[in-house]
C-alpha cells in the first residue's frame, strides 16, 4: 500500500496499527500520520483505513481524532446545551454523561467511538441493572451530541444512530381511584396547606408549576390560574424558569371549591400580594418538593390510608378522573399543558377502555329505543 495514502501493521494476531499519512510537518518536513489501533481481523483494520481516508476526503477536520469524547461532551455542554436548556434539564443531562457514558467511552478518541462501543456500553449498562428507561434517556443525550460532532465536521457518521435500544416496558402510573380521590379530599380539609393539595389534585399542574405560583398569576374572581413559569433551585439560590414547554404556558380553570380554599389564605394586607408566593414553607421561604413530601405529603397519606404514591402522581390522578367523567381528551391536554391531544391519550391509555364502554352505552341508549319491563 503506498506509504502516501496509509499503512496497516500488524502488531499482534489479532491487533494491528492503521496509520493515515496527514503531510509533512512545516518545520522538520517529516512525515506525519493519524494511528490508530485496531482490535480483529485484516478485514477489520482496512475497513478503518478506508473509512479514514472518506473522512479525510470528505473535509472531516483531521485533528478531531486526537479529541476525546470527554474533551468533546464538554465544549457541547458549555456551547449547544447549556444556552438552549432548562437548568435542571442541563444538570440531568450533565448527570447522565457522567454517572453512564464517560467512565466507559469518555477516555476513547472521539473520531474512533463505534456503534459496537455504544451497544456494549449499553449492554454493560444492562448487567448493572440500570433501567431500560435510563439507558433510552441517557442515549437520547449522546445521540444529541454526536449529532452534533456530525454538523461541526468532526465525524463523518453518527455512530448511535446503529444502536439497537432495550425494550422498555409500559410503567404503570399511580393514580388516585375516585373513592381514594374523595378520601383524599376529605383528609386535606383543615390541613395547613389544603389548597394546595387540592390545586394539585383537581388542576393537573405540575408541583414545580404551583409550587412557585404568585399571587399575580391568580385571578380569583374569574377562578383562573396562569401558569407561565416554575420554580427551581440552582447555585446561588431560588429561580424562576420558564416552563418545560410552550404549550405549558396556559391558562386552568379552578373548581369553585378551590376557589374558596384560595380565598381563605389570601393576605390581609394587598401589599402582600403581587410577586409573593401563593404557597410558602413555615419559615416563610419557597417550598422545596423534597422535604415538603417527608413533611406533610407522606404522612397525609398514611393517615388517611390511602396508596403511598408521588406528589407527582396527583398530576395524573387529575386527568384521569376527568377523562373518566367524560372531559374531552383535548381540554384534558391543554389544562396538562402537552404538545398534543395524541400524547396525552397514549400516557392515560389504561383509562380507555372505560371510556370505550361509557362511549358503546351512550351510543346504544341513541340507536336501540329499550322497552320498559
Amino acid at each position: 500500500m503506498a506509504r502516501k495514502v496509509g499503512q496497516i501493521v500488524q502488531r499482534g494476531s489479532c491487533t494491528w496499527l492503521v496509520r493515515m499519512y496527514t503531510g509533512r510537518h512545516l518545520e522538520t518536513k517529516k512525515r506525519t500520520y493519524l494511528n490508530q489501533t485496531i482490535h480483529g481481523g485484516l478485514r477489520d483494520a482496512q475497513a478503518h483505513l478506508n473509512k479514514m481516508l472518506g473522512e479525510r476526503d470528505r473535509g472531516r477536520k483531521l485533528d478531531s481524532s486526537k479529541q476525546t469524547l470527554n474533551q468533546y461532551l464538554d465544549r457541547w455542554l458549555e456551547l449547544c446545551a447549556k444556552p438552549r436548556l432548562r437548568a435542571k434539564s442541563l444538570k440531568d443531562y450533565e448527570g447522565l454523561l457522567r454517572r453512564y457514558v464517560r467512565p466507559g467511552l469518555g477516555p476513547k478518541a472521539l473520531a474512533s467511538i463505534s456503534a459496537f462501543d455504544i451497544q456494549t456500553l449499553y449492554r454493560d449498562l444492562l448487567v448493572q441493572s440500570l433501567s431500560a428507561r435510563s439507558i433510552r434517556y441517557t442515549h437520547a443525550v449522546l445521540r444529541s451530541a454526536l449529532k452534533q460532532a456530525m454538523r461541526w465536521n468532526l465525524i463523518l457518521s453518527n455512530p448511535a444512530d446503529s444502536v439497537d435500544l432495550p425494550r422498555q416496558d409500559r410503567r404503570q402510573i399511580a393514580v388516585l381511584n375516585v373513592e381514594q380521590a374523595r378520601t383524599f379530599v376529605r383528609a386535606i380539609s383543615g390541613h395547613p396547606y389544603g389548597s394546595l393539595f387540592a390545586l394539585a389534585l383537581t388542576t393537573g399542574m405540575r408541583p414545580s408549576e404551583y409550587l412557585g405560583l404568585t399571587w399575580k398569576d391568580l385571578d380569583l374572581d374569574r377562578g383562573t390560574v396562569s401558569v407561565s413559569h416554575t420554580l427551581e433551585w440552582r447555585k446561588g439560590g431560588w429561580q424562576f424558569a420558564e416552563t418545560k414547554r410552550s404549550r405549558s404556558r396556559r391558562l386552568v380553570k379552578l373548581q369553585a371549591w378551590v376557589v374558596a380554599l384560595l380565598r381563605e389564605q389570601v393576605p390581609k394586607l394587598q401589599e402582600a400580594l403581587g410577586d409573593a408566593l401563593v404557597f410558602r414553607a413555615r419559615r416563610g421561604g419557597p417550598i422545596r418538593e423534597s422535604r415538603f413530601v417527608q413533611d406533610h405529603f407522606k404522612p397525609l397519606l398514611k393517615s388517611a390510608e390511602l396508596p403511598a404514591i408521588r406528589l407527582y402522581d396527583l398530576r395524573h390522578t387529575a386527568a384521569t378522573i376527568s377523562l373518566i367523567a367524560g372531559v374531552s381528551p383535548k381540554v384534558i391536554s391543554e389544562q396538562l399543558g402537552h404538545a398534543s391531544v395524541a400524547f396525552t391519550l397514549d400516557v392515560y391509555s389504561h383509562v380507555l377502555p372505560h371510556m370505550q364502554d361509557a362511549a358503546a352505552e351512550k351510543v346504544q341508549a341513541l340507536l336501540i329505543e329499550v322497552t320498559p319491563e
